[in-house]
């Protein structure tokens, strides 16, 4: 039997119950979805309990399917019949209604709180089953339940791992009045849902970032009247401050391996690139120039940082490899790139970029073709975060006067927003697979 969660995964939920929470603090727009996206059916799953559950799992994994904007969902009012087993499913129908995939299931109530998920997934046209699979879990994580069986639907359609179990964290600012606002630090669903806070405050909060094993964060605070840097530990609550330094304190970076930050410091004048390890805490300068380096961002084996620097007399992003410490600039196209993030398999940089519009927008280079494209037509786009699969970018942006974040493929055919309910929404980062 397949289980959701893993030790982690039980550890935060106990703990973020702690925490303020709501239903939903975002909420996805799709604006722009590919020309002929795939006709997908998710039949309401059985179930054969005497209450009513506190999620529904088939309404989840088909919105998280269809916020792709690679499929193209059927409503429940549109189906001929709701089949929960094979010995339901009449194809016939199905091609009809023109689908060309269709999921079913059910769900059984086991022993204590215990729930377990059975479903299938078809291919309509083969008239062949490509997936039968069985998830247990409780009442209180059907909706985890409900991201995992998508994961498993999504990579058996396109042949990548999906990651709708993982995690976003984000900051909001709310205005007060009288020059007030309030920021939070929060954590949600990849979709938006269950958004809980870690962190608010009076004073700013930005630069989150989480280590490569999910179960920490950190991020810079201003809770002291200067910047510093702060580690969470998302299982326990523990929350330590990084040693500071005088001046700038700032843009943390986890290494692959965990046990260093990247991290850039003025306390020798201008900002520099360091890399402090978080075990014997000893600090390593990594760049000297006396152009601003800042927003470091390590590469998938450890080996170099990309970062932004000024040196060449615009911002521009370079990688330095670190047991040389030789240096090579990156991007060429445009007057500005910054904020560099590179994909899991190291090939592709997201970025901000400023080209002959003189407009901020988010852009990927290819770095084995050198080939850059932009991906966005909004506006103000700013800090890039990368899914772990590497399909999708999540970015804070503008719409209106409020600030909202949006997500584009890499391949930039489909485009979404995630307008906050109440606040400007900015410097989102994505979390690494959780289980």
């Amino acid at each position: 039997m397949k289980k959701v969660f893993q030790l982690l995964l039980i550890n935060c939920v106990l703990l973020l119950s702690s925490w303020s929470s709501a239903e939903s603090d975002l909420a996805i727009e799709i604006t722009k979805g590919i020309d002929e996206p795939t006709p997908v059916a998710v039949v309401p799953f059985a179930w054969d309990g005497n209450s009513a559950l506190k999620e529904d799992v088939a309404k989840i994994v088909s919105a998280d399917l269809g916020r792709t904007g690679l499929f193209k969902m059927m409503s429940p009012q549109n189906m001929l019949s709701f089949p929960s087993k094979e010995d339901q499913v009449y194809f016939r129908d199905w091609r009809v209604s023109k689908t060309e995939f269709l999921i079913i299931g059910r769900q059984i109530a086991a022993e204590g709180r215990q729930i377990k998920v059975e479903f299938e997934l078809y291919d309509v046209l083969k008239e062949q089953r490509l997936l039968l699979e069985r998830v247990s879990g409780t009442q209180d994580n059907l909706r985890d339940v409900a991201h995992y069986i998508s994961d498993m639907i999504y990579q058996k359609l396109t042949g990548i791992r999906g990651a709708f179990s993982t995690r976003i964290v984000y900051v909001t600012a709310k205005q007060l009045g009288q020059g007030k606002v309030n920021y939070r630090l929060k954590m949600a669903d990849s979709d938006g849902a269950r958004p809980v806070t870690i962190r608010q405050q009076s004073e700013p909060l930005m630069s989150p970032a989480w280590s490569r094993d999910g179960t920490k964060l950190a991020y810079v605070s201003f809770e002291s009247g200067k910047p510093a840097i702060y580690i969470q530990y998302l299982a326990t609550g523990k929350r330590e401050k990084v040693q500071s330094f005088r001046g700038l304190n700032g843009a943390p970076s986890w290494s692959p391996s965990g046990n260093k930050l990247a991290i850039v410091l003025s306390k020798d004048g201008n900002p520099e690139i360091y890399v402090l390890d978080l075990n014997s805490r000893s600090l390593s300068r990594i760049t000297h120039h006396y152009g601003i380096d800042t927003e470091p961002s390590w590469s998938p084996d450890g080996q170099s940082l990309i970062f932004t620097s000024d040196r060449g007399g615009q911002p521009q992003i370079y990688r330095i490899h670190l047991p040389t410490r030789q240096l090579e600039r990156v991007t060429f196209e445009g007057n500005y790139n910054s904020r560099g993030r590179l994909t899991h398999d190291g090939r592709f940089l997201a970025m901000v970029h400023r080209g002959i519009d003189n407009v901020f927008h988010i852009a990927v280079q290819d770095l084995k073709t050198g080939r850059l494209d932009v991906l966005t037509d909004t506006y103000l786009d700013e800090s890039p975060t990368i899914a772990p699969n590497g399909s999708i970018i999540l970015y804070a942006t503008q719409k209106g006067v409020k600030g909202v974040l949006g997500g584009v493929t890499l391949d930039g055919n489909v485009r979404f927003i995630l307008p906050a309910s109440s606040g400007d929404v900015r410097e989102p980062a994505w979390s690494p697979y959780l289980q």
